[in-house]
This record gives C-alpha cells, structure tokens and sequence, in this order.
C-alpha cells in the first residue's frame, strides 16, 4: 500500500510479567478504572505527600454546650425570680406606676336650726392636684417647669409661689396636692390659662404648656349661709375636712360620713377607661338638727353685740332656754366671728364663751339660796329679816352693793333689793352651825347642776369651780350664799332658772334634736335626764318672790317690765375676777328670769363682762337686754300673756 503519510497504531506489546508481592494481590486500580502503575525495581521510593489530620471537635462542642447551658440556667433563674419569688414585688411597682387610687370625699352632712333653715352647708369646690412627673425636663423640655407653673397658679390658688414649686418637683409620686376646697371659679381661672397656654405652644415655636399636669377633683366647701351667727354653736371645719370646734367637732363623726376610695389606671395623669378601675363609693354625712330658733338666736346675738359696744365690755353672752323641754332656742357671744373667714378672727372670740368662761354669778345665784330656805322649811317669803348695814362674820365685815340705814325686810324683800346681809343671814339658818348649814346649802347647788357639766357634751366646756363645803374658806362660807366664792358657765346659770320655771325639775340642757342620716331618716336625740330639785310648791313661791324683783318699785329689775306679761327674773352684779391676773378687776353684770312668770315657757339669761363706760349694775345694762330678747322670743312662739295679776308678796315689814 502506498504510504499516505499516516503512521500506523503502535500495538502495545505486554512486558514481562511481574511477582506478585505477599499480602498484595490484587493491583489497586489506577485512574480510568487501569491498575495504578507500579514503582519499578530499583527505583528510589518517592516519599509521601505530607497529610492534614483535623482536630476532634468534640471538646469544642462541649464547650459551646457548657456555656449554653449557663446561660439557659441564669435566664431561668431570672425568669423565676421576677414571675415567682419576686412576683408580687414586681407587680406592685407597675401599678405604683401605672394605677392611682385616691379618696372619695364623703359629702358633709349639714346643720339646720329647728324649723329646717340652714346654718352650715357644704357646696360643690374643687382639689386642685397635680402630676410632678409632667414638670420633669424630660416631660416638658425646659428646665424651669416647676417654677413657671408655680408663678402662674399661686395667685390664682393665693398660695407661696415656692411652696407649690417644691410639690411640683416632689419625686416617686404621680399626685400632689396643691390647693384644697377651691371654687369652681378658681378651677375655671385655671382651666381658662391652660386653654390659652395649649393655643400659645400651637402657635408659637418653643412655647410649651407649663399646666399640663395640673388637674382638679370634686371635693366640696363648708359655707355658713348667715355669716357670724350661731358662730359659737356651730364652730367650723378645718382644712382638713373635720371639724374644728362648736358642733362641728361635737358630732363629726355623724356630719363627716364615710369617705369612699377609687383606683384607676392613668396615662398623662388622667383615667384609661379601658383599663379598669376599681370604686368603693362615698356615704355621705348625716344632717343634724339643732334646738337652736335661727330668728331667736339672731335677736340674741344683737342685742348682746349692741350692749357689749355700748359698754365697752370684754364680752357678753346670753341664754335663750325652753323651760319645759331642756332645749336650747339661742346661745349667743360678743363678740363672735365668722367661721367663713377664720384669718379675719380674733383668736380669743374663737369658741363659745357661754359655755367656755367661768366666772362667779353674783346676786343671780342667791334663787338658790332662797329655794335651800323654802325648802328645807326654814322660812316664808313673808319672814322677817332685819339687815343691818354691816354684817361681821369670821374675819370680814360684809355689805350690799349700797350703803343704807338699817333695813326691815321681809325675805321676798331680801331677794327684791337683793340684799347680800340678808341673804347670809336667812341661810344662816339652813343647820344647827355654819357648818352644817354650808353642807346643806352645797347638796343644792349640786342639785341644781353647778360645779358639774350640763351635758351637752360640748367641747371646751367648762363645769365650773365649786370646792367641797369642808374647803370653803370662812369667807367662802358667807359669800357662796349671795354668788361670790364659786364659779359657773352662762348655761349653768339659765338652767337654775328653767329649773324653777319647770316646776323644781331640772331637765338637762340639750342643743340637738336629732339627726338624719343619707337614707332620709330621722333619728331623735336621747331624751335629757329629769331630776327633782325642789317641790313644785317651793318652785311656785320662787316664781312669785322673783315677780316683786320686776314688778315692786323697790325691786332691781324695774327695766325688765314686758307690758301685758308677768315677769320673773333677778339682777346680779358680782366682783369680776380678772382672767389675765387671777384679781378681783371689774364687775360681772347679770339678769336671770322666765315669762310668763305664772305659766313659764321661755327663760332668759345675760351676762356682761367688765363694762367699762356707763352703769355696770345688771338691772341697768342687762335687764333692757332680757326684756328686748323675751319680747321676741314669745312673740315667736306666739307664747300667750297669761291674764293673771302679780303676786304683789310684801316687800318691807314694819318693826
């Protein structure tokens, strides 16, 4: 064949064959699936590539488990500590935070005379409160946020501008308290300022609304409707809520109610609805009703006020009593003050003086004496009593409040010109010694009711100073008789009067009739206790004896004359023992009586204190009072002259 330039396959011859080595028998097959070529006899052994052996990973893993695992347990510890061990810790600092509860003021009950006009009721006001944690920088941007807003709201609040600052910087709290008991109007002048402050920060870049968080609560505000009147009877409420004297202190638990409680989530210091609340509510306070006669009374309190001004006094008070029931229809002072205003007050007209001062009576006192005589059958209004113009007993000469030659009274005259001689003489009478006679008199003058409370249960109420009988001094002996030695309340004194009126029965002084509570129901008070002091027969010739005092030319209580009326009453003008200095300064002026002498229903008392210009005898400055008072106090309840004529008991006698 010719050659076409190809050259043919080479043929591939085997080469001898090779001994197979122990243990190796078969030929590990080369790439392509061919036995991988084998190193020819003598030729040298190539050494092996070098290998990479990877480390065991087990102990990394391990590791890694290890740490998990911690991990896994300091979250689980965690998780039981904070849902578990410290649950409840934890809860209650999310609902410090998140929820507010604050008490739900009780409405106060208010206080009506005894024909249901108001003397004290409460009225809508407001808590003005505030949120500390929106005055923060953080809240409101600027750093002067307490102060800004404490420069706007205290003299709208007439509050320390600092004061309101430091409580709106109060830290760990979401409610201060700012202002208590506000007008609406206030609240109103606070709301109005916010609404321009929100308009101002819209409109003007920077500006920010200072009184966010201030906010305001229902609350309300005691108001006394006829200003000074009954002052000292009704006392006030302070800013606490709770009464601060007079009958407001007395019965605060009836007239507070119970306050009631809420707890609300907030946001912005105002109430999520979605979140729930929780409400105890409020039960409002009881109404009380007094014994007091509001028109009475207002007589009372000016004619004392006009008397006091008159005379330049330190004060007055008188007593307006029903004799049949006990009740008080007027307690009035001078001067007084207005518990609406208390920074106006002057602090020694705080209280209720007619209950509070203890003075000695004077001459007022010596019905007492009187009735020890009748009693005790000793004498009649008709005995003859021979009064010289010095009396000596123990170590001091005695007198009456004027000189006079030798008189001959009978001892209805003795209570007529109310004679002091006359007076230690017939109780002179009472024992078998002075001593006995002092022990006599004293179980009379306990039943009447002096030198103890009279059981109104009044606060700062006095009972007066009267020593047991083996104490009195021996001029105690001859002056307690005639109201000097001892000392008594102006109640104590009108209830030894109605005691008379009442036939020798006293009954305990009350000043409230009763309350009613929120359901609309009327609770009486308790009845007073009764005690019989004298017989009726005893109290009926005092009666007719205290008409010669009014009704005689020769008596002291001519200016107490009521035209159509029988009148029974008695002055009394007593040493006046100086509070300040513990000294006789000055004079106690009194007049004591009932009307219609023959069928009491009304008894009067007036007392002035150190009058300074003018008379000080308590015919002369009190006895117009009684009369002016009495007249209205039985045209008010249309009390009836009884017809009948004036005993006319003799006065004088003939020796």
């Amino acid at each position: 064949m010719a050659d076409s330039g190809r050259q043919p396959p080479r043929r591939r011859v085997p080469g001898p064959a090779r001994p197979v080595r122990p243990g190796n028998q078969q030929r590990r097959p080369g790439p392509g699936g061919r036995p991988a070529a084998q190193r020819r006899p003598g030729t040298p052994r190539q050494p092996a590539a070098p290998s990479i052996r990877l480390g065991s990973p087990r102990p990394r893993l391990r590791m890694v488990s290890l740490a998990l695992t911690l991990v896994m347990i300091a979250f689980v510890v965690r998780l039981l500590q904070v849902q578990a061990v410290d649950a409840s810790e934890y809860a209650a600092k999310a609902d410090q935070n998140r929820y507010v509860g604050r008490v739900l003021a009780a409405e106060r009950g208010g206080i009506t005379d005894r024909n249901g006009v108001d003397l004290a009721i409460s009225t809508d006001a407001n808590d003005i409160t505030a949120d500390p944690t929106m005055f923060t920088r953080k809240q409101l941007k600027v750093d002067d946020g307490p102060e800004q807003a404490a420069a706007l709201l205290a003299p709208i609040l007439g509050a320390d501008q600092e004061t309101i600052a430091d409580r709106l910087r109060t830290q760990n709290t979401r409610y201060v308290l700012l202002a208590r008991r506000q007008t609406p109007q206030v609240w109103n002048q606070i709301s109005d300022l916010k609404t321009a402050l929100v308009k101002k920060a819209r409109d003007e870049k920077g500006t920010v609304n200072v009184l966010a968080g201030v906010f305001q609560e229902p609350s309300s505000k005691r108001v006394y409707p006829n200003g000074d009147l009954a002052a000292g009877i009704l006392g006030w409420v302070n800013s606490e809520g709770k009464g601060g004297g007079g009958v407001e202190q007395q019965l605060n638990k009836y007239l507070a109610g119970k306050d009631g409680k809420i707890r609300y989530a907030q946001s912005g210091g105002r109430l999520v609805p979605t979140a729930g609340s929780t409400e105890t509510p409020a039960v409002a306070g009881s109404d009380v009703e007094l014994t007091i006669d509001r028109d009475i009374q207002w007589a009372a309190q000016n004619a004392i006020t006009e008397q006091v001004k008159k005379s330049k006094a330190d004060r007055g008070y008188v007593i307006v009593q029903d004799t049949r029931t006990g009740e008080v229809l007027a307690m009035a002072n001078s001067p007084g003050f207005d518990p609406n205003d208390l920074t106006e007050a002057n602090p020694d007209a705080l209280g209720n003086a007619s209950l509070q001062d203890a003075y000695e009576p004077g001459s007022t006192a010596k019905v007492m004496s009187m009735a020890a005589v009748l009693e005790e059958n000793v004498a009649t209004p008709g005995t003859h009593v021979t009064v010289p113009n010095r009396l000596h007993r123990g170590d001091r000469l005695f007198k009456d409040d004027i000189n006079h030659p030798t008189w001959y009274l009978t001892l209805n005259g003795v209570l007529a010109k109310s004679s002091n001689i006359g007076t230690i003489l017939a109780t002179g009478e009472l024992g078998r010694n002075q001593r006995e006679s002092n022990q006599i008199l004293y179980s009379y003058l306990r039943k009447f009711g002096i030198g103890g409370y009279t059981g109104l249960g009044f606060p700062g109420e006095t009972k007066g100073i009267l020593a047991a009988p083996g104490d009195w001094s021996t001029s105690q002996q001859y002056t307690i008789p005639f109201g000097q030695g001892f000392s008594i309340n102006a109640l104590q004194a009108a209830s030894v009067y109605s005691t008379i009126a009442n036939g020798g029965v006293r009954v305990e002084p009350t000043l409230v009739r009763g309350t009613k509570g929120p359901d609309g129901r009327f609770v009486s008070a308790t009845k007073p206790d009764r005690t019989r002091v004298v017989s009726e027969k005893t109290a009926k010739t005092l009666a007719r004896m205290l008409e010669s005092v009014v009704d005689d030319q020769e008596g002291t209580g001519t200016k107490a004359r009521i035209p159509g009326y029988r009148v029974a009453g008695k002055t009394g003008t007593a040493n006046r023992v100086d509070p300040a200095t513990g000294r006789y300064h000055g004079y106690t002026s009194s007049f004591a009586g009932f009307a219609p002498a023959d069928n009491p229903r009304i008894t009067v008392y007036c007392s002035i204190q150190n009058a300074t210009e003018g008379s000080y005898f308590g015919g002369q400055i009190c006895g117009p009072i009684y009369k002016e008072v009495m007249e209205f106090a039985l045209k008010t309840l249309q009390v009836p002259p009884t017809g009948g004529k004036p005993a006319n008991l003799p006065v004088t006698f003939t020796p």
